[in-house]
């Protein structure tokens, strides 16, 4: 075969190769924008308290960051508390139906034997995770190295609350370099278990996304065409990582936004660099409210001091940032 014949056959196979990927690609979109749009049609609001029962009112000043359908994934969940404070928050303020539709992958870095001997309430907690539907529970898992543990799973949400290195270094600069390369590690390993999508919109001031409790009337009519619309593209947004630390010093100098936005270059000209995350909101993390729901905050090294009780910072706020991947 003659070098002309062997270049046409290459570009053939090329272009045959290119066709291939583009129409695989295709059929997933089209697939996934099937999925999103059969959860906006099945979409139910939020219950709303009428004075009756246990039930507490949605506070409208409390930023709830999962959506129906989410496959959560929560990182170095210590006590597996905040797992399950989301649990009890879904099936008190949902629908059944709806609140089934949530799966949630709660994660310890620790082994489970040393879990539950820093955590005295972690044992119990675990047990109630365990027997509930749709919530499943990991030990040992690196949050650098999610790709090797998850495999071909993608999530839409993976929140990692009050993150840390545990290492009690006192030297300010190298505690707040730890800490920061152990966000970035979390970072770029975390890219690899996103679910693809469209790009979400970017947050208004006050951190609320689309006001899901507001895409419906009270009447039991069925939504309109345009809230359909807009619940299927909510739907069909790319996964996000949610970031929650206090905001206050010595945490501030961490720079979580910039360490996503506008991450440090590659140590080396042949080490992979840092993904660019785009910041979609920020918003307080409410701890007195997950409090309500069983949220019972614990330090990386477990129940010390304080009763037994950790402390974080003292005044100021806990601050959630939110971010999506950017586009290459």
């Amino acid at each position: 075969m003659g070098k002309t014949a062997k270049k046409l056959k290459s570009a053939l196979q090329s272009t045959q190769s290119r066709l291939h990927n583009k129409s695989q690609t295709k059929a997933k979109d089209a697939a996934r924008a099937t999925v999103a749009k059969a959860k906006a049609k099945s979409y139910s609001r939020p219950k709303v308290n009428k004075g009756k029962g246990k039930e507490r009112p949605m506070d409208d000043h409390f930023i709830f960051p999962f959506l129906p359908g989410d496959a959560i994934l929560l990182i170095g969940e210590g006590n597996f508390s905040f797992a399950r404070a989301l649990v009890a928050y879904i099936e008190e303020h949902w629908q059944s139906d709806q609140a089934q539709s949530w799966r949630i992958c709660a994660t310890s870095y620790d082994p489970e034997e040393d879990c539950f001997s820093k955590y005295s309430d972690a044992e119990s907690i675990v047990a109630q995770l365990r027997a509930t539907e749709n919530v499943e529970v990991r030990f040992c898992v690196d949050a650098t190295k999610l790709q090797s543990t998850f495999k071909e799973r993608k999530w839409d949400r993976v929140a990692w609350n009050f993150p840390h290195t545990g290492s009690g270094v006192t030297d300010l600069d190298r505690n707040v370099r730890g800490n920061q390369e152990l966000v970035l590690k979390f970072l770029k390993s975390v890219k690899s278990v996103l679910r693809s999508g469209n790009m979400p919109e970017r947050q208004g001031g006050k951190g609320k996304r689309l006001a899901l409790k507001d895409v419906d009337d009270d009447s039991g009519s069925d939504m309109d065409q345009d809230a359909e619309n807009a619940l299927t593209n909510v739907f069909t947004c790319r996964g996000t990582v949610l970031i929650t630390l206090r905001n206050v010093p010595p945490y501030t100098l961490w720079d979580i936004p910039r360490l996503a936005k506008k991450p440090p270059p590659p140590a080396s000209s042949t080490a992979q660099s840092n993904p660019k995350y785009r910041q979609l909101r920020s918003f307080p993390f409410q701890r007195d409210v997950w409090a309500k729901y069983g949220y019972s905050h614990r330090m990386t090294k477990g129940e010390r001091g304080m009763g037994g009780l950790a402390t974080t910072g003292v005044g100021g706020e806990d601050r959630t940032w939110e971010f999506c991947l950017q586009d290459d």
